[in-house]
């Protein structure tokens, strides 16, 4: 029924803005009778409908069938009793959750092939949405439940996205408060020998903390596509960030590089963020020796440490906003509560457990606290998974 050729001839041809509006237009002349598509806002909290039905509204992730798809990344089937099917399938690219596609299909007994090949149209149009990213402004004010501070908008647009897999690695990211975060910030770059992950927190508020995390970040980035080691993308990005700011302003940061074919994982401890791993049962916290933020002094010298991970650890890595959030009774959440979230979230995918861990955050710290926070979770699969 579903013509996958003619859907991408369509999606290739169209504006930039027009992509929904064109995957629906050309799938109900499939005989599709409906199709709608939401994307997830930036605090992954809704769905926002782009394309539908007039009286389309947004969906709560938490409380919805395809809240349910997006975030098991599974499709779901539903027959309801007009003889018709309803199908609903995750729009993810290369790992990156971007939302859900739904189409009601005119036949009760559609099977795996139409769902199949619906699954293959979402990835397509999340593909062309990233793309089309560059030209409109469309899909970026589609995502907003409310309005982004300057700050927000300027780490956003930093950040790689908020997950990714491939046959290594499987990895989730977020940033709290979502629309007013300001200096907590997060970078990943793979190849085929190894991913390379930061965790990055500019001080300061508002938007001098998000161009103090900007700095840092294009610093590392840029000493790292020049072919640098860790220690030495620590060394650029502290001489950036103090010449700018000759030491009154600094970042803390945690580099970390993994080896796909050893494990072996390559760190440079430069600030707050702090390490956990889950192995089987067992929780524990990495240490590494640490050493200055960066741009506190002039010309730090970095020493590169390393652990090893195995196949089937997971590791959690938190800003000082998760590990020292206090609650009323001045109790860290590092204390108790980190460990019992790590464990609590152990059958989450890694793009659920930040959201898992931050909701506890917000639900410990004190009310009058307000400190921006990052997690990231990755699950390690090795070079054991190429095999």
């Amino acid at each position: 029924m579903i013509d996958y050729p003619a859907v991408q001839r369509a999606l290739h041809s169209a504006a930039p803005e027009a992509l929904p509006e064109t995957l629906r237009a050309v799938l109900l002349t499939m005989g599709v009778s409906d199709a709608q598509v939401h994307l997830v806002d930036y605090g992954l909290r809704v769905l926002i409908p782009v394309a539908g039905p007039p009286d389309s509204v947004p969906l709560p992730v938490r409380d919805s069938v395809e809240g349910r798809v997006f975030a098991g990344q599974q499709p779901l089937v539903h027959r309801p009793d007009d003889g018709t099917t309803v199908v609903t399938v995750p729009m993810t690219v290369r790992g990156d959750r971007h939302g859900t596609l739904t189409a009601r299909l005119p036949s009760d007994d559609a099977g795996s092939a139409e769902v199949e090949a619906l699954e293959a149209v979402a990835r397509l149009l999340g593909h062309e949405i990233v793309v089309a990213d560059r030209d409109t402004d469309r899909y970026q004010r589609a995502r907003r439940a409310a309005r982004l501070t300057l700050a927000a908008e300027t780490q956003w647009e930093l950040l790689p996205g908020r997950s990714s897999r491939r046959r290594e690695y499987a990895l989730g990211a977020q940033l709290e408060p979502a629309y007013a975060i300001r200096g907590d910030g997060y970078d990943w770059a793979a190849d085929d020998t190894s991913l390379i992950l930061t965790v990055v927190n500019g001080m300061g508020e508002g938007i001098t903390a998000a161009l103090l995390t900007s700095l840092a970040v294009n610093a590392l980035r840029n000493a790292r596509r020049a072919g640098l080691s860790l220690a030495d993308q620590a060394a650029l990005a502290d001489q950036a960030v103090f010449a700018q700011h000759r030491g009154d302003l600094y970042v803390a940061a945690l580099l970390m590089s993994f080896a796909y074919d050893t494990g072996e994982v390559t760190v440079v401890d430069a600030g707050s963020p702090q390490i956990w791993r889950r192995r089987g049962r067992s929780i524990e916290q990495i240490t590494v020796e640490p050493q200055l933020p960066l741009g506190m002094f002039e010309e730090t010298a970095y020493k590169p440490q390393s652990f090893q991970v195995q196949r089937g650890d997971r590791l959690v890595i938190v800003s000082d906003g998760v590990h020292t959030a206090s609650s009323p009774l001045g109790e860290a959440y590092v204390e108790k509560a980190l460990h019992r979230g790590i464990n609590d979230s152990a059958l989450l995918p890694p793009a659920e457990v930040p959201i898992a861990i931050l909701r506890e955050v917000s639900e410990h710290r004190s009310a009058d606290a307000d400190d921006d926070a990052v997690v990231v979770c990755l699950d390690w699969f090795g070079d054991e998974a190429r095999d």
